[in-house]
């Protein structure tokens, strides 16, 4: 098994369930999808409509840390899909291990809220996507964040990750 800890970043809408499971069945690696740690009131929250801040992310983000962490401190590779929006979030996610790459799903407004509408059974409400955008701090090029154009189909993308590898 790979040791290598991958972080599928994005807005909502972008893919990063869908590739990230992909890409651990692709590595023969554990796949957690970041959605499945919200606490309950933040998934509520975001049901409602309602965006959350840095405080209500802060304690997700620190139990994804521990999950790399863990991962990194057992030597076994881990992918991890997460929004990751902001570089203060990503930072964090940093602390909680070593050499993690990051690739960023990213698109369009119009193909993420296309995609936001055509998809049942998520918690995550079409109205969130802006909040979400504004939300987004870009990586920067010192973050070394693999780009992915959501316009390809997940296995294109999957299977061009698999080639930077």
């Amino acid at each position: 098994m790979r040791s290598v800890l991958y972080v599928v970043m994005g807005v909502t809408g972008s893919g990063k369930s869908t590739v990230g499971a992909g890409l651990a069945r692709a590595l023969d690696v554990p796949f957690i999808d970041g959605d499945d740690l919200h606490p309950r009131q933040n998934v509520e929250r975001m049901a409602a409509g309602v965006p959350l801040t840095d405080e209500d992310r802060r304690p997700w983000l620190l139990a994804i840390a521990a999950r790399l962490r863990e991962a990194q401190g057992a030597g076994r590779g881990l992918v991890v899909a997460c929004s990751a929006l902001k570089r203060s979030y990503r930072d964090l996610l940093r602390s909680g291990a070593s050499d993690i790459r990051f690739v960023h799903l990213a698109g369009s407004r119009a193909l993420l809220a296309e995609r936001m509408t055509q998809r049942r059974g998520h918690y995550m409400p079409p109205s969130l996507l802006d909040s979400q955008l504004n939300t987004l701090e870009e990586p920067s090029p010192d973050e070394d964040v693999w780009l992915c154009d959501i316009r390809q189909t997940p296995d294109a993308i999957v299977a061009d990750l698999v080639t930077r590898s």
